[in-house]
């Protein structure tokens, strides 16, 4: 979505550019001394910014249609583009085996029930396994954790709401 809103503030500065030489030079030094102090957190923060400035650019060089028409297309995509986002969470599962045979029955489970099934980190020890796996849920349901923790060789059973970013 920011690749997309990206490339439309960029056709809308340079459909301001193109028509003047003295405005094009006029905006690479307006462009050059902006900097941003605060983080940016999010890409699409970054379409925001630079449309807010390229609208600017365009009134200031009194090109008001094209501001208003390029700001009206740029919108109705972004929120055509929002709008189709999937919302897939993504979820850690943590299994404590006893043994091989255990972790077997309760892989083959759990991968039944999910939609996509990836191993991140398997220990083993003396006490037994532990396997860690990231994994995207079919629907909001979590009851298959409670069939995994009840096979025969599974001490524990731990599902955890994972963004792929670690806390620092």
């Amino acid at each position: 979505m920011a690749l997309v809103g990206l490339a439309l503030v960029t056709t809308l500065v340079i459909m301001a550019v193109t028509s003047n030489v003295v405005l094009s030079l006029g905006m690479v030094g307006a462009l050059s001394i902006v900097r941003f102090r605060a983080a940016i957190k999010e890409p699409v923060e970054i379409v925001y910014l630079f449309w807010s400035i390229a609208v600017g650019i365009v009134i200031g060089a009194g090109m008001i249609p094209l501001a208003v028409i390029g700001s009206a297309i740029i919108g109705v995509i972004l929120v055509l583009f929002a709008n189709r986002k999937v919302h897939e969470n993504p979820y850690l599962l943590i299994l404590n085996c006893s043994d091989e045979k255990a972790e077997g029955e309760a892989l083959m489970l759990a991968e039944k029930a999910v939609a996509m099934f990836a191993v991140k980190s398997k220990t083993v020890n003396a006490s037994g396994i532990e396997l860690t796996a990231e994994i995207r849920m079919r629907d909001a349901r979590t009851a298959f954790v409670n069939r995994l923790s009840a096979v025969d060789g599974v001490s524990c059973a731990t599902l955890v709401s994972y963004n792929g970013e670690y806390m620092s």
